[in-house]
C-alpha cells in the first residue's frame, strides 16, 4: 500500500509546469470551500444514518444493526441472506470508498480513478491477473458461498443506489471529482470480494523479497558471504511451534516418533545477472501492497493457553496481526448473529472482518475461537527464462508463449494496451517494465516468470464461512482444508476447554531446489510437481505443556518433518519472548487476561542483549559518552518515553548502514528486522570480519571502529533532532505513527492531507519486539508496520473478551469513529468485545432497523 501512496498523485499526469498551478488551484478551492462552510457539508453528508429505519430492498425481513460508542455494529437477522446483505450495506455505509479503492487495486484499474500516475501498478496486477483468477474461482465455490457473496453484493448495491451523489458517498469522491469529474463507481460484484483475497495473499507472500535480495547481493559478492547474511534458523535458541510428532501414514501425528532425519533440499545456485535482478525488482516493486510492504515487518503474534493454566478454568486466546499502517484500518469489527441460530441460519460470530468481504475472518462464535498468524510458506518462485520472439525454451524445446491483451482505461488520457505473456512457470513479470526485451549476455536469460500459488484458482472463500460456523476441533480442521492462500498458522480454543494449532495453505513440492534463489526455467528441473497434502501439515491438539505460541517462527524442526515449508522463517525472537513471558506468568500462578495483555505490550529489544555489552566495551569519546551512559543498566524495554531506547535504536540504525550499505546493492540492504539480529550478533564475535570494513575509505575498519562511529553518528543525529541533552530524549519523538489515508493521503495537496490523515502519534516498541512496531533502517524511525489490531478472547465468558482496532469503524474523516480507537491502541489499551444479546443491548448507543 505504501507504494500506492507514493504514486497516487492526481496531478502527476499533467505536464510538469502545470502541476504546481493545479495544486495551487485545488488548494485555493479547498480553502474557499472551508471558509464558506461547504467542506463541513461535504464531510458530514456521507456520515451514515445509525438510528431509525432505512430500506434495503433486497431483504426478506427486518434486520437490526446495534452500534456501541465505537460505532461497532452487531447485526441481527433471521436468515443468512439478510445477514450478509445487511453486512454489505453496513460495510458500504462506513467504508465504501475503501472498498471501491481496493477493488481497483485488485483489478488493475487504479488508472481509471487516478490517471497515468498509477499505470505501473495496474500493469503489474493485470500481468498477474488477480481479478481474472478471482473470476475463475467463483464457479469452483460451494453454491452456499456463492449465495453469500451475492447477498453481500446486493447489500452494497442497495446502499450505492440510495447514495448517487459524490458527497453522499464519501469526502474522497468530492476530492477526486476536482481532477476526475467523470468517475462513477460501478455496482459491487462477488468477484470484487474474492479479488481482495489475492491482495491479502500478495502481501503475505513470505520469502519472495528474500529471494530477490539474495540474488541482488550475489551480484556484488560470492555466495559464501551472501549465506552469512541469511543464517539458518536458530532451533537451539528459539523453539518452533510444534515440538513433537511426525508424518505417519500420510497424516501428521503429534504422537509419532521421528523415524528418520529429513533430507535437505537440493541447492540451486542463483543466476544473478544484475540486469535481470534489477528488472525483477522493478516489476515487483510496482505491485501494490494492500496491507503494507511485505519486507517491512509484516508478521503476527497469536497464542492460546489451556484452562488448566488460567484463572477462569477455560482457555484464553490472544492475537495481534502485524500489517502496514493504514487509514482507515484494514480491519472492521462486527458481530453477525442469526436471531435463532440453527441449521437454517448457523451464524453467531463476532470478530474482525475485511470491508468488501462477507463473514468474520478472526474472532469467535458460540463454540470456538481462533486467531491467525502468517505461516510464511515459500509459495513463490522466480524462474529465469530464455524468450525468443513468441516462444520460450523449456526442457530442450521451444514452446509458444500464451499471450493475452489487456486494455487499461486511463482518466484524462487514451487507453493503454498491455500484452501479457505467460510460460508454464507463470506470467513474465519483466514484461511490465521498459527494456524487458534486453538480452542477458552472461546467462542467456532475458525474462523472469513468477510462479505463485495464489494464481491458481482456489476455494479459500469456502473456508471462511465454514470457519465461522465450526463447532469443534474436527469441524474447525475440516473448514481449513480449503484455506489455500495465504498459508496461515491458526490457534484454536473451544468452550469445552480444548486448544489446538493447525497449519494451512497450498505449499508447493519442487522437483529440485529449495526456493531460496531464482532458478533456470528453461531446464524444467525446478518445476513444481505437486503440493503438500493438507493432512500432512503440522497440527497439534491439547499439547501436554498447556499452551501454543505462534509468531511467524519455524513451525517444526526439519529433523522431524521431511517436507519443505520454507527456508526463510522469521527468526523466532518474538515467539521465544512470548514463550518465556508465558512460562514466567504460569510459574507465578494462573494466567489471566491482564497477563495476556502485558505480553502483547512487551517492548523488549532482542538484539540489545548482545549489542549493548559490545558498545559499552568499545566505548566512545567526547560528548557522546553522555548518551552511552543511558545504556548502562538499561532493561532493553522500548516504551515511548525511553531515552535509552531512542539512543540505542539510532545506534542500531547506524551500525547497520555503516556495516552493510557499502557492500550491498539497494535491494539487499538491511531493514533492521530479526534476520539482522542474528547476522550482527554473529559478526560481533568476529572483530576483523570483512563486513566491518568500509570499502569506501582508504583504511581497514574493524568491529570497534564501526561501533564507535555508529555511536558518534547517532549522538550527532539525535542532538540535532531532539536536543543536546540525552536524558531528555524520548523514543516516541523519533518513532511515530502517521495514519495516512490509503489513497489521497499523499496527494501533495496540504489541505487534502490535513482533511484525511491523522497523527503523528508517539509509540513504543520496535521491529520484532512482541509489540512489533516496525521501522526501516534505510528510511528512518517512522512506523511502517504494527499490530493492526489486538484481541484477547476469554472462552469462559466471551463478554469478558477484549479488542482494539488501529483506527476506528468509520472511513469518513471527522466522523466520531474515524480514529477513536487509535489513542487507546497506542497506549496498549483495549475495549470490551461483547457478543451476547444482553451485553450488546447494554452497550448499544445507536439502533438502526433495515427493512425490505
Amino acid at each position: 500500500m505504501k507504494q500506492i501512496l507514493r504514486r497516487i498523485r492526481p496531478f502527476a499526469r499533467l505536464p510538469r509546469p502545470l502541476r504546481w498551478l493545479a495544486r495551487s488551484l485545488v488548494t485555493a478551492v479547498v480553502i474557499v470551500l472551508a471558509a464558506t462552510g461547504l467542506v463541513t457539508y461535504q464531510v458530514r453528508a456521507s456520515f451514515p444514518q445509525v438510528d431509525g429505519e432505512l430500506r434495503a430492498p433486497g431483504l426478506h425481513g427486518g434486520v437490526t444493526v446495534a452500534r456501541d460508542q465505537y460505532g461497532i455494529p452487531q447485526i441481527y437477522a433471521d436468515d443468512p441472506h439478510d445477514l450478509f446483505l445487511a453486512q454489505g450495506y453496513v460495510h458500504a455505509q462506513d467504508r465504501f470508498w475503501e472498498m471501491d479503492f481496493r477493488r481497483h487495486i485488485t483489478a488493475g484499474r487504479l488508472s481509471e480513478m487516478f490517471g497515468a500516475a498509477t499505470l505501473a501498478q495496474d500493469k503489474a496486477v493485470r500481468t498477474m491477473g488477480w481479478r481474472r483468477v478471482a473470476e475463475q474461482e467463483l464457479p469452483l465455490l460451494d453454491q452456499r458461498t456463492r449465495d453469500y457473496l451475492q447477498d453481500y453484493a446486493r447489500g452494497v448495491n442497495d446502499w450505492l443506489d440510495q447514495h448517487p451523489g459524490r458527497a453522499e458517498k464519501s469526502l474522497e469522491y468530492a476530492v477526486l471529482g476536482l481532477t476526475n469529474a467523470d468517475y462513477v463507481p460501478e455496482p459491487w460484484t462477488p468477484a470484487d470480494s474474492l479479488a481482495w483475497l489475492k491482495a491479502m495473499a500478495w502481501d503475505l507472500r513470505s520469502n519472495l523479497g528474500d529471494e530477490l535480495a539474495r540474488a541482488s547481493a550475489a551480484t556484488t559478492m560470492p555466495k559464501s558471504r551472501v549465506d552469512a547474511l541469511w543464517p539458518d534458523y536458530p532451533y537451539d535458541k528459539h523453539e518452533p511451534i510444534v515440538t513433537s510428532g511426525a508424518v505417519r501414514n500420510g497424516v501428521f501425528d503429534q504422537a509419532a516418533p521421528v523415524t528418520s532425519a529429513a533430507q535437505p533440499a537440493s541447492f540451486a545456485q542463483a543466476l544473478s545477472s544484475p540486469s535481470v535482478v534489477r528488472r525483477a525488482h522493478q516489476a515487483l516493486d510496482a505491485v501494490p501492497d494492500a496491507l503494507g510492504r511485505a519486507d517491512s515487518g509484516l508478521g503476527s503474534n497469536s497464542w492460546v493457553v489451556s484452562g488448566k493454566l488460567t484463572t477462569t478454568g477455560k482457555p484464553l486466546l490472544a492475537n495481534d496481526p502485524h500489517l502496514g499502517a493504514a487509514m482507515p484500518s484494514v480491519w472492521y469489527q462486527a458481530g453477525l448473529h442469526c436471531r435463532t441460530p440453527g441449521p437454517a441460519c448457523p451464524f453467531d460470530v463476532t470478530g474482525f472482518t475485511f470491508s468488501g468481504l462477507p463473514g468474520v475472518v478472526i474472532g469467535h462464535n458460540a463454540r470456538i475461537a481462533w486467531g491467525f498468524t502468517n505461516l510464511g510458506p515459500d509459495v513463490t518462485d522466480l524462474f529465469l527464462e530464455k524468450v525468443t520472439g513468441g516462444t520460450y525454451e523449456s526442457a530442450g524445446r521451444q514452446k509458444p508463449l500464451v499471450t493475452r491483451t489487456e486494455q487499461i482505461k486511463v482518466a484524462g488520457a487514451d487507453p493503454v494496451t498491455l500484452t501479457v505473456n505467460t510460460t508454464d512457470d507463470g506470467p513474465l513479470i519483466t514484461d511490465v517494465i521498459a527494456g524487458a526485451g534486453d538480452t542477458l549476455k552472461d546467462s542467456g536469460a532475458n525474462a523472469v516468470a513468477l510462479r505463485w500459488t495464489a494464481l491458481d484458482p482456489g476455494r479459500t472463500a469456502d473456508a471462511l464461512f465454514a470457519l465461522d460456523t465450526a463447532h469443534d476441533w474436527a469441524s474447525f480442521r475440516a473448514a481449513l482444508r480449503t484455506f489455500q492462500v495465504p498459508g496461515q498458522n491458526l490457534v484454536y480454543a473451544d468452550t469445552d476447554g480444548n486448544i489446538g494449532y493447525q497449519a494451512t495453505g497450498t505449499v508447493p513440492v519442487r522437483a529440485r531446489g529449495d526456493g531460496r534463489w531464482p532458478v533456470p526455467g528453461w531446464t524444467g528441473e525446478y518445476a513444481w510437481t505437486s503440493t503438500i497434502p493438507y493432512d500432512e501439515l503440522p497440527s497439534v491438539f491439547n499439547p501436554a505443556e498447556g499452551y501454543i505460541v505462534t509468531a511467524n517462527d519455524a513451525v517444526v524442526d526439519p529433523q522431524r518433518y521431511p517436507l519443505l515449508l520454507t527456508e526463510d522463517w522469521s527468526y523466532g525472537y518474538r515467539s521465544q519472548r512470548i514463550l518465556d513471558q508465558l512460562r514466567e506468568a504460569v510459574g507465578a500462578g494462573k494466567v489471566d487476561a491482564d497477563a495476556m495483555a502485558r505480553i502483547q505490550g512487551d517492548t523488549h529489544n532482542p538484539v540489545a542483549e548482545a549489542l549493548v555489552p559490545a558498545l559499552l566495551k568499545a566505548g566512545v569519546t567526547g560528548d557522546a559518552t553522555k548518551a552511552l551512559d543511558l545504556l548502562r543498566g538499561w532493561d532493553f524495554s522500548q516504551d515511548k518515553d525511553s531515552a535509552a531506547a531512542a539512543y540505542f535504536n539510532a545506534v542500531w540504525r547506524h551500525v547497520l548502514t555503516d556495516t552493510f550499505n557499502d557492500d550491498l546493492p539497494p535491494g539487499a540492504r538491511p531493514s533492521g528486522r530479526d534476520r539482522w539480529f542474528d547476522v550482527v550478533t554473529t559478526l560481533l564475535t568476529r572483530p576483523d570480519d570483512p563486513f566491518w570494513d568500509d570499502v569506501t575509505t582508504p583504511v581497514r575498519e574493524t568491529r570497534d571502529d564501526i561501533l564507535r562511529r555508529a555511536m558518534s553518528e547517532a549522538f550527532a543525529e539525535l542532538s540535532g533532532s531532539l536536543g543536546p541533552d540525552p536524558t531528555r530524549w524520548h523514543w516516541g519523538d523519533l518513532h511515530q505513527l502517521t495514519l495516512t489515508n490509503q489513497s489521497l493521503g499523499t496527494s501533495g495537496v496540504g489541505p487534502v492531507e490535513w482533511l484525511l490523515n491523522r497523527g503523528p502519534i508517539p509509540v513504543g516498541g520496535g521491529p520484532d519486539a512482541v509489540d512489533a512496531t516496525g521501522w526501516d533502517a534505510q528510511q528512518g524511525y517512522a512506523v511502517t508496520s504494527l499490530p493492526s489490531m489486538r484481541m484477547i478472547v476469554d472462552v469462559g465468558d466471551y463478554d469478558r473478551s477484549r479488542w482494539i482496532n488501529l483506527t476506528g469503524a468509520s472511513g469518513h474523516a471527522f466522523n466520531d469513529n474515524y480514529w477513536d480507537q487509535a489513542r487507546p491502541w497506542s497506549q496498549g489499551a483495549t475495549v470490551a468485545m461483547v457478543s451476547s444479546a444482553d451485553a450488546v443491548r447494554t452497550a448499544t448507543v445507536h439502533t438502526l432497523t433495515l427493512r425490505p
